[in-house]
């Protein structure tokens, strides 16, 4: 949707810092639409994703930094450059696209929503687009005034909104050090901590923190059980959907959407497989 406007309003030059995924979409459509496109993201980024990005004719940096790291890069270098800056919330459209999921999610389930939406956060643009979404659903008349409880998700090593929200703050204090397997959403200061911080209260939802060990053997479970490789940012879904079921902040009864961000191929996976030497003896049983 930015990238579209973006064509559309004569933008010649978009820039944009990411943990991975969000650049890979903006290379391809920016490529694809004739925008020369240049991405910053953190050095030690999933190298797929930084591949990714380069391969669809982006001009990719490696920062050795954060993300926040990056985005101080692209607004600092939007005078001077004159590159249009695409990072979260600082242009109007990415969240009117990211409204797409809150649609097709009320659409798909009759025009009705869920009672729980657990979302992995970093910026926060997918958990307020849906919120968005749902409002502008009832003003038109699609949906009633039922909302589902949205849940932030973050990781334990990357927890400002988390902490924001235990505490009853409206905004989000920069977290330090931040780190974590979950690499989309190790964002240790959201620009819209309040719109999601918001959207969470309203909802009677709440924030919750896995730990890294919780991510990957809910990635294993999953895989195993369901057969869906998720990416890791979707697996911390599925960890804290069960710590929440296990203290009661979710009910049994109650239906419950998990977001996945991407697909689990993007990241690292543990070795897998056993040698098999087809010139011995292979002993059949033992198989």
């Amino acid at each position: 949707m930015a990238v579209s406007m973006a064509k559309e309003l004569g933008v010649k030059k978009i820039a944009m810092p990411t943990n991975g995924n969000a650049g890979s979409a903006l290379a391809a459509y920016g490529t694809r639409a004739g925008i020369e496109t240049i991405v910053f993201c953190p050095d030690d980024t999933p190298k797929c994703n930084m591949d990714e990005i380069a391969l669809q004719r982006a001009r990719l940096y490696k920062v050795n930094g954060l993300i926040n790291d990056c985005g101080k890069i692209v607004m600092d270098g939007k005078q001077s450059v004159g590159w249009f800056d695409c990072s979260t919330l600082k242009e109007p459209y990415r969240i009117e696209g990211k409204k797409t999921m809150g649609l097709e999610l009320a659409e798909q389930l009759g025009w009705d929503v869920p009672d729980v939406i657990l979302y992995p956060t970093g910026g926060g643009t997918g958990l307020i687009g849906m919120w968005k979404a749902f409002d502008e659903l009832e003003k038109i008349g699609f949906i009633g005034s039922k909302r589902p409880k949205m849940v932030v998700v973050q990781a334990s090593t990357c927890q400002p909104i988390v902490k924001a929200f235990e505490e009853g703050k409206c905004h989000a204090e920069p977290w330090p050090n931040a780190s974590t397997y979950a690499a989309g959403i190790r964002v240790p200061a959201a620009i819209g901590d309040y719109l999601i911080l918001g959207a969470v209260k309203e909802s009677n939802g709440f924030a919750i923190a896995v730990d890294d060990d919780q991510i990957r053997a809910a990635l294993n479970e999953v895989a195993k059980e369901e057969g869906l490789l998720l990416c890791p940012e979707g697996a911390a879904t599925f960890a804290a959907y069960k710590q929440a079921l296990s203290d009661g902040r979710i009910g049994e009864n109650e239906r419950v959407v998990l977001f996945n961000c991407a697909t689990g191929l993007k990241y690292e996976m543990p070795d897998g497989g056993v040698p098999l030497d087809r010139n011995a003896e292979i002993d059949y049983k033992a198989l």
